[in-house]
């Protein structure tokens, strides 16, 4: 016969344990005022003790749930990694409690994803280059806090965090022009969205690739293949780059995994790297420090994004009416082996 289901500890268990009123251990739960020192160590022996878990759902119904939902939009991507470990670093001190889920980079999959975690309570939202409209992510944080990450453009109702992806993208292209590189070429994210566009780091990347050959007198030279920021990306685009008459000597991928991409197809090709063709990527992730890729890309330093992005959202969750803010972090370039000068290989 199957034993019986062990009892969950409830509060008052806690509270006969520590030998205190119920009312006390709720006040230590919520770190509210009015609980001593003394008070807070007796009851938090007691949870110990007894292994209490709170009810999140209990906690629902009295208006926090103590999580905080977190949208990524594509797991396969390392940079949002360095994020995510921003945003748990950053609460590990906190009654707050992380829980994840794909966006899926649509904006059906992410409608779904961001009801989901509304429908359940939690008490705040950080989306990650969230690809919804505007006006929907208006919507969403008018009815729970939310951070926005790497999409640009201010707003009335959520705080964001974002890298200077234009002045990011100038540092690639002065670095190649440097190394006397004048057929640069790009690869962007495409978009389909033109209301959206302007807001999305890809876009802004694109851009400033855009100025910044023009700031050097390479306007002529400007070329660039629109796929997407993924592995599969890269690698079609630099099939699409290689079939132009006169080849790039130099390629600046979007995002490390797109630079994962390009270095495979240029390997199909017969062609090396940095000999042949430069390559130089973007979010200098693990991958981009991975010893034999050893990838040049720009750090726009994920994890304090993160962190920055779960400051803003539990400063929200406790002044709901105070100003939004906007933090843009400035991007620095790290050298490796995957960029060097023309003619050298």
């Amino acid at each position: 016969m199957d034993k019986p289901a062990p009892r969950r500890i409830t509060i008052v268990d806690v509270a006969r344990h520590a030998q205190v009123s119920t009312t006390a251990v709720s006040k230590v739960l919520r770190n509210a005022y009015g609980a001593s020192p003394a008070m807070r160590a007796k009851v938090q022996k007691a949870i110990d003790e007894l292994g209490y878990r709170p009810s999140a759902a209990a906690r629902g119904l009295r208006g926090q749930t103590y999580t905080i939902g977190v949208m990524l939009p594509d797991l396969r991507n390392l940079f949002f990694a360095d994020i995510l470990d921003g945003i748990t670093a950053q609460l590990g001190d906190t009654v707050y409690q992380v829980l994840l889920a794909p966006g899926c980079n649509g904006e059906k999959a992410e409608a779904r994803v961001i009801d989901a975690m509304i429908d359940r309570s939690m008490d705040g939202l950080i989306l990650i280059a969230p690809v919804s409209a505007k006006s929907r992510l208006t919507e969403v944080a008018r009815s729970v806090p939310t951070v926005v990450v790497g999409r640009h453009g201010s707003s009335p109702a959520y705080d964001s965090v974002t890298d200077d992806d234009i002045a990011g993208a100038a540092l690639v292209v002065d670095h190649l022009v440097g190394l006397g590189h004048r057929r640069i070429a790009h690869i962007e994210h495409h978009e389909t969205d033109r209301l959206r566009l302007a807001e999305m780091p890809n876009a802004q990347r694109a851009r400033g690739y855009r100025e910044a050959m023009t700031a050097h007198g390479l306007d002529a030279e400007i070329d660039i293949a629109s796929t997407t920021y993924t592995q599969d990306g890269g690698y079609r685009g630099a099939r699409l780059l290689l079939d132009r008459p006169r080849r790039p000597t130099a390629i600046f991928a979007g995002a490390d995994v797109v630079a994962l991409g390009v270095m495979e197809a240029l390997a199909e090709a017969g062609l090396t790297v940095p000999g042949d063709i430069s390559v130089a990527g973007y979010d200098n992730s693990a991958l981009a420090a991975f010893g034999p890729i050893s990838l040049t890309s720009v750090d726009q330093d994920g994890r304090q994004m993160g962190a920055n992005a779960a400051r803003l959202l539990v400063d929200r969750i406790d002044q709901r009416d105070r100003r939004t803010a906007q933090i843009k972090l400035s991007p620095t370039l790290v050298v490796r082996r995957t960029t060097t000068a023309l003619g050298s290989g």
